[in-house]
């Protein structure tokens, strides 16, 4: 093993193209100690082993492996070990090396493809794994917790359109609707997933049958009116964020609607009035973070309107 090591560290400094001088400048040790360290007389401490991984591109498991390569950088072997491992705390290694390389010079081509590579899989695992918890909590059902299970159920939808499988999310949540007429909450879903799919004329039909069985349910007049934006009928949309704002919503969701849709029209004052009047309301109710965001939005709008 001390024999492996030692091959690898004189085989390593070769492949960067380094002499003994330069690495020992490196490290702050004299040259005759990494001659040393490469004939075996003597060897790294536990606290040198890693700064040498790094200077060669290798991890220090590397050091003790039979044809270990020598990376361009110590990032790009992290980044490697990721790939293999599709740990989110090797991820997280390999990407606080390329932040410090960042910090420090304009990373290369490879080294750029290798960032975003990391993000592209450690978006697949995050996607993976959500899934598996939505698909848990719909699989247990809502317990006492009606509001977070149907959260949940909303953002399934999304996360099916986002891998692509929206056929088949569409086709889930219309038997659903089937056989749960009786429920809101299968027609709010089932119109969301319209929504998703850029059905808008047939969002607006199953809303308007929604709302004729449920006409005090506030979540129906809030999709009511996001259908209505879609299809240009944007005084009607207004008319039924009002309406879901009338019977009472959850968090000021009307007014974040309204808020969004003035925006889009660039009726920009009456959009800052709308976040100026969430902030004041969710200040009231305690939520400081929550109020300050939309202060933060009122604030974005008011520069961007100056």
């Amino acid at each position: 093993m001390q024999k492996l090591l030692c091959e690898n560290l004189k085989r390593l400094r070769m492949a960067k193209n380094m002499t003994q001088e330069q690495v020992a400048e490196t490290l702050s040790v004299n040259p005759q100690t990494v001659s040393r360290w490469e004939c075996g007389t003597t060897l790294p401490d536990v606290l040198t082993l890693p700064l040498l991984a790094k200077l060669y591109g290798v991890t220090v498991d590397d050091f003790y492996r039979k044809n270990t390569v020598a990376y361009d950088n110590y990032a790009q072997r992290l980044a490697a070990v990721y790939e293999k491992t599709r740990d989110p705390a090797d991820f997280l290694q390999a990407l606080d090396a390329y932040k410090k390389m960042m910090r420090e010079k304009e990373l290369s081509v490879a080294d750029q493809w290798n960032v975003a590579m990391l993000y592209y899989f450690m978006l697949k695992h995050c996607k993976e794994k959500a899934m598996e918890w939505f698909d848990r909590i719909v699989e247990n059902g809502p317990g006492e917790d009606l509001h977070s299970y149907y959260r949940a159920c909303s953002c399934r939808i999304t996360l099916y359109f986002s891998i692509g499988q929206e056929e088949k999310i569409i086709a889930m949540q219309k038997e659903h609707l089937e056989n749960n007429k009786n429920d809101p909450r299968a027609w709010q879903l089932y119109m969301e997933t319209l929504i998703h799919s850029k059905q808008y004329a047939a969002a607006y039909d199953c809303f308007a049958e929604a709302v004729t069985q449920f006409p005090e349910d506030w979540i129906l007049y809030i999709l009511g009116g996001d259908i209505c934006a879609k299809l240009k009928k944007f005084d009607e949309a207004m008319r039924y964020y009002d309406k879901a704002g009338q019977i009472g919503t959850y968090f000021c969701d009307e007014k974040y609607c309204k808020a969004c849709l003035y925006e889009d029209l660039g009726e920009i004052e009456k959009a800052v009035q709308e976040y100026m009047e969430i902030a004041q309301i969710l200040q009231s109710r305690g939520f400081d973070v929550e109020a300050e965001m939309a202060q933060q939005e009122a604030d974005r709008l008011m520069k961007k309107e100056s």
